[in-house]
């Protein structure tokens, strides 16, 4: 894989892994600030922001294994899909929550997906 594309596909992984985090293990204490969610319906929010993370999950997990796999062709192939699955999850997320996402997720998404293109 190109360099380019390995840094934008590491940057988007990353980020997921942040989501992640955010929606899950600390969606109490800090992820519903960051996703503008007041206070008195954190717990309601709470199941559905962590079923949410998990998908989030397996984006990042979906990126790593194109980090570790051994052959190439796999490799790339699990890269692929795991940013296609970001950027249609995020313009599915500008549609239907925030157009914030679709600069957050789906652009970075779409560029490594162009740098694996071109390399």
């Amino acid at each position: 894989m190109a360099p380019l594309a390995q840094i934008i596909a590491a940057a988007v992984m990353l980020l997921h892994v942040y989501i992640f985090l955010l929606e899950t293990v600390l969606f109490r204490s800090r992820g519903y600030k960051v996703f503008g969610i007041t206070p008195d319906k954190v717990d309601t929010m709470a199941p559905a922001m962590s079923n949410q993370g998990c998908y989030n999950g397996f984006l990042a997990a979906a990126l790593a294994l194109g980090f570790v796999l051994p052959n190439a062709a796999t490799a790339q192939a699990f890269t692929i899909f795991g940013l296609a699955c970001v950027a249609v999850a995020g313009i599915w997320g500008a549609l239907t929550v925030s157009r914030r996402i679709l600069f957050v997720q789906t652009v970075p998404a779409v560029l490594g997906l162009a740098a694996l293109a071109l390399a």
